[in-house]
């Protein structure tokens, strides 16, 4: 089986933070993920949300669509008020063909609040759980008869954070529901990409190569950090710039003939991190490791 290169445009522009590479036009992201060697992008707030404007930028560049992120309040909304909510994007995405929807749930997510410690996110109980996962399970086989499948992300701050959170999910939801593995938020939580991935390989249908800075994981960790203080101070970089070694884990992949994207994601400061420079610096060494688990890379 094969892998496609991905990269997330969060380098260039923090749709969060406009003040992080708010100035940046999106022509530049585009021109340097291509530049550095990805044939895929995910969407992000800059990017037009219609197909007939977006794909011809996209092919200018070689690129093609991988996926994107869409924050859900399930909790909250019904399901059939979130499937009215997510119609511009489905429809963004089949046209463009993208493999999936990255999906979270973002009710009560603490993420954006630089004054809220990782330790206060949201929890839910036991009937907040068997509503949630029936909810997920609804809206994701209406997905996937669509032809777009969800991906759910793991995210700190949120009410699926850890590990144990993400394997209770699937095991609480039926088989529509898929799964999209980032690997520095799993590590960020304290969890084990490997493990979740051996368990749930037959879900897992994407993959974020986020890496992390040990020593400001661990101050993070340490301090109860909130999560946008830890990506100031530079938790997050590219893989092969971080403490994560992918080698045990694309064995894995290359084990169990995963198919899909590897999409490069971190957060972080243009003004400190330059984004062609880590794009670069991500792709070279996805690329390599890639080599030595004999995973083969398309374009």
């Amino acid at each position: 089986m094969s892998v496609k290169l991905g990269i997330a445009p969060i380098a260039w522009s923090n749709d969060d933070m406009p003040e992080l590479g708010g100035d940046t036009p999106l022509e530049q992201c585009l021109s340097e993920a291509s530049e550095a060697g990805f044939s895929g992008i995910e969407s992000g707030g800059k990017f037009p949300k219609k197909s007939d404007e977006l794909i011809p930028m996209l092919e200018k560049h070689n690129l093609r669509l991988c996926s994107g992120w869409y924050g859900a309040n399930l909790r909250k909304n019904s399901v059939k008020d979130e499937i009215k909510l997510i119609q511009e994007q489905l429809i963004l995405f089949k046209n463009c063909e993208a493999p999936c929807i990255v999906f979270a749930e973002v009710s009560g997510s603490i993420a954006g609040d630089q004054s809220r410690a990782l330790s206060t996110r949201p929890q839910m109980d036991k009937d907040g759980w068997k509503d949630f996962c029936k909810k997920i399970s609804e809206i994701s086989k209406y997905l996937e008869d669509q032809g777009m499948p969800l991906a759910y992300h793991h995210h700190m701050g949120t009410v699926i954070e850890t590990q144990n959170d993400t394997e209770r999910l699937l095991e609480s939801t039926s088989e529509h529901v898929k799964l999209i593995l980032d690997t520095g938020h799993m590590l960020f939580a304290n969890g084990n990409s490997l493990e979740t991935y051996d368990k749930f390989k037959d879900r897992i249908i994407h993959i974020h190569c986020k890496d992390m800075r040990k020593n400001i994981l661990d101050k993070s960790l340490n301090d109860d950090l909130s999560f946008r203080q830890a990506f100031l101070e530079g938790a997050f970089t590219v893989p092969g710039d971080g403490c994560i070694d992918y080698k045990p884990f694309f064995d894995l992949l290359k084990k169990n003939d995963y198919s899909g994207w590897l999409v490069v994601e971190a957060e972080q400061d243009p003004s400190k991190a330059n984004p062609l420079e880590y794009a670069k610096i991500g792709f070279n060494y996805l690329t390599k490791t890639c080599a030595e688990s004999n995973l083969q890379i398309i374009k």
